[in-house]
């Protein structure tokens, strides 16, 4: 059976390619002599561009039988369990000759320390200045360092075609340095799982454990994209992997150069689905393609740039849009400010529209953790603005406070409670604002009855007894 890996759990891969101010010649090879030309100089110009990627955390020692306290005391055991150090490896990227390295966030996760490793094995420790877990793109800074660092400048990601050849460079399985070669598979996978935006690069070029956060380079040296997945039946690469195109990087990057601690996208202000065969059909299309409008939030830029329920969206400045995951990567790649041209169809019309890019509101969250004994104890909660809605992919048309952080060892996770729940209610006491929530958590009856929505569904809650 086939399954998804993040190729960075322990190690991470790295794909590069060379001259980032040229552009790549595409041509069938004209004789066997040219079937013998060598990639070196490529590897050799973006190797030094290339690191690894070391992360460590401690993590407690959970022994079923130490939490135990008969057996604790019949064996004399102290009730302190001890720690591990906890290690992962990944890759990462010089983006900036400062000592900018972008990786994936699944690499660094969690980590309480963070050293790079650069190709002439010097090690750095570095700081996490930057985690985007909408893209699973992290950006570290090297530390105690005022050189200029070799770096990997961007492609344009939209300018790839399937067929073309790409170099990976990386650290599978802790061997060392491995560079690897193939070509796009595929573009614009969707489905793939690892990320909120589904939006990937699939290539052949040899991935494995190790090579998450890597670089995936053109024949000219410039970054393409960041490993970060691979199918296999075993482990190891089966010719399908991954990569975060670089447009989607760039975004990131910027966010971090300019200081911030998130990464500000455009906001449609609208809930789109997909286009099946029968809705294709109902609207006279050949083929189930496009990004159907369900609903608009009043005075939002889809709005106000004139969209409407039951427009196709098209296209996204030129670029076709074959669903809502193309429609959210495309939008979401777009810079802030100004307007983009969307092309929809209406009523068997085409008409263009021009939507303002601009962030989603966010006044009103009121964010608290809950701390009194409840279900709820641990959960960080939020009201739901329009900037959470659009973090947390929820409906915008809810209101009611939104789960936004549950950590592993909390009350609320035992219980059972998900990142993203709704709560409506509480002891048929309704919860609109997070000051309701904790006010309600604030007491203590034998039996809790809980109102919530998960996945769009109302779920009725009985807890306690």
């Amino acid at each position: 059976m086939l399954r998804l890996i993040r190729a960075a759990a322990s190690a991470a891969l790295v794909v590069l390619f060379l001259h980032p101010a040229l552009a790549q010649e595409r041509r069938v090879p004209a004789s066997p002599a040219e079937l013998r030309l060598s990639y070196a100089p490529i590897v050799q110009r973006v190797q030094p561009a290339v690191v690894n990627v070391y992360a460590a955390k401690m993590v407690q020692n959970k022994n079923p039988l130490l939490e135990d306290p008969i057996f604790r005391r019949f064996f004399g055991l102290q009730g302190q369990q001890g720690e591990q150090m906890q290690r992962s490896l990944g890759s990462g990227v010089l983006v900036d000759p400062s000592g900018l390295v972008v990786t994936n966030v699944h690499v660094i996760e969690g980590a309480d320390q963070v050293k790079v490793s650069l190709a002439d094995k010097r090690e750095f420790e570095a700081e996490i200045i930057l985690t985007d877990t909408h893209s699973d793109i992290a950006v570290l800074r090297l530390k105690d360092s005022s050189e200029r660092f070799p770096t990997l400048d961007f492609a344009n990601s939209d300018d790839l075609l399937v067929g073309d050849v790409v170099l990976a460079i990386g650290n599978p399985f802790g061997v060392g340095q491995t560079v690897t070669h193939g070509i796009i598979s595929a573009l614009a996978r969707t489905g793939v799982g690892v990320s909120d935006y589904q939006f990937f690069i699939q290539t052949d070029a040899p991935i494995n454990p190790g090579n998450s956060g890597g670089a995936l380079v053109d024949m000219s040296g410039r970054l393409v994209g960041i490993n970060t997945a691979i199918y296999s039946r075993s482990g190891g690469s089966q010719g399908i992997g991954f990569a975060i195109p670089a447009n989607m990087v760039r975004v990131v990057v910027a966010s971090a150069k300019s200081g911030g601690k998130a990464v500000k996208r455009p906001w449609l202000g609208a809930r789109l689905q997909a286009v099946t065969p029968e809705i294709a059909d109902s609207l006279g299309l050949h083929s189930p393609t496009g990004a159907l409008v369900a609903s608009v939030v009043p005075s939002g830029p889809a709005a106000r740039g004139g969209l409407r329920a039951s427009d196709l969206i098209a296209s996204v400045d030129g670029q076709s849009v074959d669903d809502p995951n193309a429609f959210d990567y495309r939008f979401a790649t777009r810079p802030l400010g100004g307007t983009a041209q969307v092309d929809v169809i209406r009523a068997g019309k085409q008409v263009k529209l021009a939507v303002p890019l601009e962030t989603a509101p966010d006044t009103g969250r009121n964010e608290i953790v809950l701390k009194s004994r409840s279900p709820f104890q641990g959960a960080k909660v939020s009201n739901i603005s329009p900037a959470v809605a659009d973090e947390l992919h929820l409906d915008s048309d809810f209101e009611g406070v939104v789960l936004t952080e549950i950590p592993e060892d909390s009350t609320a996770a035992n219980v059972g409670f998900q990142k993203g729940d709704i709560i409506l209610a509480v002891n048929s006491q309704k919860v609109a604002k997070t000051s309701d929530l904790e006010k309600a958590t604030s007491q203590s009856p034998r039996i809790w009855h809980i109102t919530v929505v998960r996945g769009g569904q109302q779920i009725n809650v009985t807890l306690g007894g």
